[in-house]
C-alpha cells in the first residue's frame, strides 16, 4: 500500500539507498514523497540521480519536513546528528532508527524527551529486496503507525516485530549474519576450486545451494535437522561431510560468534 506521507532519510549510505530502492520498486512510496540528506554533496547527488528523490545538504531541512524520519547513520554519530535536528523535528514525526545497540530510551533521551520512536535492524540483502528486519516500537507509537513502518520495511523483504530486549539477538541472527554466510560460501567455493572447478562457477553452485536450502526450509516449514537428514543417505558422501563439520565444531563456532556479536551490540 502506497503511503502519501513524507519519508525522510538522514544518512544516504548503502542501507538507506537499498531501503529507498525497495520502497520505490514495490510502490510503497513515490519519489516525490521521499527526501534525504547526507554528509557529502556527492552522496546526495548520486542518490537523487539514481532514485529521483529530493536531497538536501542540511539534516535540519530533512528533519523539518518528514512525517516518518529514518535515522540511517552509524551509532557513533547519533548524538551529533540528533543534537543538530532535535529542535526541528515536530512532535508528530515518527522517528525510525536503524542503529544497532541504541535503545528506545537512549534515543528519546538524546531528543530530550518523549518521542514517537521505532527501532529496526535491517540487513544488507535488502539491496536485492530480500532483507530481514526486526522491529520494536515505543509506547507512544500507535499500532497503526507500527503497521505503516512495517509496510515500508516489507517493501524490501521480511519485517517482524520483536520485544526490545531481543533486538540485540536480531543483530546476531540477521543483521550481521550475512557476513557469516558469505564466509561459509567463500569456503565452499574454495574447496570446489581445490577440486578443479572454475572459481566463478564454484561461487554460482555454492550460492545457489544456500539460496535453495533457505527457500526449502521457509516454504516447507520443516525443521533444519530434518532437512539435513533428508540429504544424508546411509553410508553416503554427505554424512561424511557432516561428520567432519561436527568434529571441527561448526555449531559451537557459529554460536560463539553470534554470542560475541550480540554482546558487542549490547555494549554500543
Amino acid at each position: 500500500m502506497e503511503t502519501s506521507k513524507k519519508i525522510g532519510f538522514i544518512g544516504l549510505g548503502n542501507m538507506a539507498a537499498a531501503m529507498i530502492g525497495g520502497m520505490l520498486q514495490k510502490g510503497a512510496a513515490r519519489p516525490e514523497n521521499i527526501i534525504g540528506s547526507a554528509r557529502t554533496a556527492a552522496t546526495c547527488r548520486r542518490v537523487a540521480e539514481q532514485y529521483g528523490i529530493t536531497t538536501y545538504s542540511s539534516n535540519v531541512e530533512t528533519a523539518a519536513q518528514a512525517d516518518i524520519l529514518f535515522l540511517a547513520v552509524k551509532p557513533q554519530f547519533f548524538p551529533e546528528v540528533i543534537r543538530e535536528i532535535r529542535d526541528t523535528v515536530p512532535s508528530r514525526t515518527l522517528i525510525v532508527s536503524i542503529a544497532a545497540g541504541k535503545t528506545l530510551q537512549e534515543i528519546a533521551g538524546l531528543f530530550g524527551g518523549e518521542r514517537k520512536i521505532v527501532r529496526c535492524m535491517p540487513n544488507t540483502p535488502a539491496l536485492v529486496l530480500e532483507g530481514c528486519t526486526g522491529v520494536c516500537a515505543g509506547e507512544l507509537v500507535s499500532p497503526e503507525e507500527t503497521e505503516e513502518v512495517l509496510a515500508l520495511l516489507r517493501s524490501f523483504g521480511v519485517a517482524e516485530t520483536v520485544p526490545e530486549h531481543l533486538m540485540d539477538a536480531v543483530v546476531g541472527v540477521s543483521g550481521s549474519s550475512p557476513a557469516y554466510v558469505f564466509l561459509f560460501l567463500e569456503a565452499m567455493a574454495d574447496a570446489a576450486v581445490a577440486a578443479g572447478m572454475a572459481r566463478e562457477q564454484a561461487y554460482t553452485f555454492a550460492a545457489q545451494a544456500v539460496l535453495g536450502s533457505a527457500k526449502l526450509m521457509l516454504e516447507t516449514g520443516r525443521h533444519p535437522g530434518e532437512l539435513k537428514d533428508m540429504v544424508c543417505s546411509p553410508g553416503g558422501t554427505t554424512i561424511q561431510a557432516v561428520k567432519v563439520l561436527e568434529e571441527k565444531g561448526l555449531r559451537a563456532a557459529v554460536m560463539d560468534a553470534m554470542e560475541a556479536c550480540i554482546e558487542k551490540s549490547r555494549s554500543l
